[in-house]
């Protein structure tokens, strides 16, 4: 069981960056992609992103794109989800997820993290 803790959440203006981080513990983290979901309250948990085992491919729901960045270094065992320009709509839980392959729907995924709050204030 590999066992993700994101970080780097927190309340920003509108406009301004986020950087936020996804740590595994398992040297394992390797051989899955990585998702980044997130949620507002009663809504369903969207696809944000995605990057290959490898990091050689990305992948982006359409409303980030141009403005979210996802990286990964599997020496660390960490991923990156770099947000610039935010907005209030981006408010939400953010988290991670390791899955085969990178997918938009939250089945595809194996292990995820606790999720971090991502404020964005007008």
């Amino acid at each position: 069981q590999v066992h993700l803790v994101e970080s780097g959440g927190g309340l920003v203006q509108a406009g301004d960056s986020l950087r936020l981080s996804c740590q595994a513990s398992e040297p394992t983290f390797t051989h899955y992609a990585v998702g980044w979901f997130r949620q507002v309250p009663g809504k369903e948990r969207k696809f944000v992103g995605g990057i290959s085992y490898t990091g050689a491919h990305t992948s982006y729901e359409d409303s980030v794109k141009g403005r979210f960045t996802i990286s990964r270094d599997n020496a660390k065992k960490t991923a990156a989800l770099q947000m610039n320009s935010l907005k209030p709509e981006d408010t939400a839980v953010y988290y991670c997820a390791l899955g085969d392959l990178v997918g938009t729907r939250q089945s595809q995924y194996d292990h995820w993290g606790q999720g971090t709050q991502v404020t964005v204030s007008a």
